[in-house]
């Protein structure tokens, strides 16, 4: 049975999306931390720049939205590690065509209790994506080359958002591999009892 604890992580998560998609900026920095740091294909670093970045994007037309699946989280005292599934979806035209991309993957949240809870590091794992033309006639040829030295999981997303001008981080925690195994052992070090 979920405790008012997974509550109110649950909720957390579900404000993170529905408040950043909606460019409410104001409620968006109620879900972090003073320390906060968000990791993206696009953006590394503290809350509140992500907000500025975001906001100033959704400002010229950047539209990336997010959905979220189930929610599995384990608490140890006043700190929490997350697991939620979620589909990223980012629209814009890619070598010409207007596209929808769309990577499914799991947003894995590092979560402290002081006041209340709130987000210390949130970290995507990128599983799967591809690209779809909005139109379904329209002909889209992508750089065979440039595609495939990008990485798997995030390998059309990463297309879009370089051919936009983003610089995207390119060693980020995909279905398997050592920068996933990586973050699981930093979430199980989380959780550890102080000094065990």
């Amino acid at each position: 049975m979920p405790s008012a604890d997974h509550d109110e992580i649950r909720e957390l998560i579900e404000n993170w999306a529905l408040w950043r998609d909606a460019g409410d900026w104001e409620r968006f920095t109620t879900v972090w931390h003073p320390d906060g740091v968000m990791q993206a294909t696009w953006f590394q670093g503290g809350y509140r720049e992500f907000i500025e970045v975001s906001r100033q994007g959704f400002e010229r037309g950047v539209r990336i939205w997010h959905f979220l699946g189930g929610t599995s989280a384990d608490v140890a005292g006043d700190r929490a590690i997350a697991q939620t599934k979620m589909t990223i979806t980012q629209r814009a035209v890619v070598d010409g065509v207007e596209c929808d991309v769309v990577c499914t993957g799991r947003f894995y949240d590092f979560l402290e209790r002081r006041s209340r809870w709130g987000l210390v590091l949130r970290q995507p794992i990128y599983e799967r994506d591809r690209i779809d033309p909005v139109d379904p006639a329209a002909r889209l040829r992508l750089d065979a080359g440039r595609l495939a030295a990008l990485p798997e999981g995030y390998r059309h997303l990463a297309y879009l958002q370089t051919g936009l001008g983003y610089q995207v981080k390119r060693d980020m925690p995909q279905l398997t591999g050592e920068a996933v195994e990586d973050l699981y052992r930093r979430g199980r070090e989380w959780l550890a009892p102080v000094g065990a």
